[in-house]
């Protein structure tokens, strides 16, 4: 890694454990700082109620100051009981069309995410993704922390192991095999990310304000490359929030997820000619293997500053 970046290593990398929970409330109540957590879901009804519960278990009820404020579940068009589910565990739950209406929802994690900045009113906005097993608040409580405790802290994201099964450290695939070389080639300051892509991550709604949304699965991607452009490597760090379990993509939605991610990175690297937005992939059927192509997500948000709705109601 370049030198400034084992520095930033060193400095801006943390545990859950650095900050305890009564050490964080003090630095809200002082600071006046309110936290929503943003689940984006979408057919998750096996996972989401007990996420929910355990944050409101842990960092809501029976706090002296509640460490989460809002807790948002963003229905993103689930068929089945997420939304039911979520709303009984104790969450706020807000459908994706409903939310700025005047504008056309699409299908995509980055469209959710993107549309949930005008569903809370939070300082910090947290994402959580809704289909982790085994869940902790330290996911919460851990990326919410440095925000809370360093001023000059702005984006903070979760890392952990990610095992696949039961082999340990063999989950992330699309980290590993596009994103961390595209880092470590394009963008070498961030090389020292451990969870480049994780959806646990952090971030101060003044920044989030300033940053376009990739609609789809690049949204990772993007709003780190931009957030560093922004704000500088000074201003991210990353907590150790132990081990990620969840549902894992097969081989050829992490293809459509890989596509998505490498335009996200070629349209920042460029801002100019975009390459062809379409992957073909192969699937064998009785009479041999048939292509299959799809759209590679090429649209984004623009920054949430620019929405009229969204100034508008910072105005009134």
């Amino acid at each position: 890694m370049l030198e400034e970046v084992e520095r930033w290593f060193a400095d801006r990398s943390w545990s859950a454990a650095d900050r305890p929970l009564d050490q964080l409330l003090c630095a809200k109540r002082a600071a006046g700082t309110t936290v929503s957590v943003v689940l984006p879901a979408l057919d998750e009804e096996e996972t989401v109620g007990a996420i929910v519960e355990v944050i409101r278990r842990d960092l809501i009820d029976g706090l002296p100051l509640p460490l989460v404020d809002e807790l948002v579940v963003i229905d993103s068009g689930s068929t089945d009981r997420t939304a039911e589910v979520a709303a009984k565990a104790g969450a706020r739950v807000v459908h994706r069309d409903d939310i700025l209406p005047r504008i056309p929802a699409v299908h995509g994690k980055g469209e959710v995410l993107w549309r949930s900045l005008l569903a809370t009113t939070g300082d910090v906005v947290c994402f959580v993704d809704a289909d982790l097993r085994d869940f902790s608040s330290a996911f919460v409580s851990g990326i919410v922390g440095p925000l809370l405790t360093e001023p000059d802290v702005q984006f903070v994201k979760a890392m952990y192991e990610r095992p696949l099964g039961d082999a340990p450290g063999q989950g992330g695939r699309v980290t590993e095999l596009v994103a961390r070389p595209l880092l470590n080639l394009h963008w070498p300051r961030l090389a020292g990310f451990v969870q480049p892509l994780g959806g646990e991550y952090a971030v101060r709604r003044s920044l989030l304000e300033r940053l376009p949304f990739p609609v789809g699965y690049g949204v990772e991607l993007g709003l780190l490359v931009d957030a560093l452009h922004t704000v500088g490597l000074d201003a991210l760090a990353q907590v150790d929030v132990g081990v990620r379990l969840h549902r894992h993509q097969d081989g050829q939605a992490l293809g459509r997820m890989a596509a998505a991610i490498y335009r996200t990175a070629q349209l920042r690297l460029s801002r100019g000619h975009l390459v062809r937005p379409e992957l073909t992939q192969f699937e064998r059927g009785p009479d041999g293997f048939v292509p299959r192509t799809y759209a590679v997500d090429t649209e984004e948000r623009p920054p949430m500053a620019g929405v009229k709705e969204y100034s508008g109601r910072r105005v009134a």
